[in-house]
């Protein structure tokens, strides 16, 4: 499956030990992810990780692009809710396409766990069925 991991900059080391504790059963997916988090998270966890641009620069509409194509099958947007963002409406864009398109979608470090053993576990094959 491919799984969409994107971090804000106050959460970034949050989703660096996300994907340590995770590399089991990450390793057998593809990770997409934005730039920095992506890089971020190949060095920590040793995974491999295909990187876009940095969220700001772009980096979350290429994302949303996928989403929005089906090609994303979870999504891991650990947001920082406390400190407003001046790309906002980018976010938003991405929780509106898992909205839209019924892709999973986990905001925080309880729901991305909850949804790592769900997807180990085969709960989320279904996504299979809609492609």
């Amino acid at each position: 499956m491919n799984i969409a991991l994107i971090a804000h900059d106050n959460k970034k080391k949050l989703m660096e030990n996300l994907c340590i504790a995770y590399r089991h059963i990450l390793t057998k997916h593809s990770l997409y992810a934005t730039g920095t988090t992506g890089r971020l998270v190949e060095e920590a966890a040793n995974l491999t990780v295909h990187k876009y641009l940095a969220g700001p620069l772009g980096g979350e509409q290429q994302l949303g692009s996928q989403v929005a194509n089906n090609d994303i099958d979870l999504v891991i947007f650990l947001r920082d809710p406390v400190s407003p963002k001046s790309y906002e409406p980018n976010i938003n864009s991405i929780l509106r396409l898992c909205d839209v398109h019924n892709i999973p979608l986990a905001s925080n470090l309880a729901t991305a766990e909850i949804l790592l053993l769900a997807l180990d576990r085969g709960d989320l094959d279904w996504r299979n069925v809609v492609k």
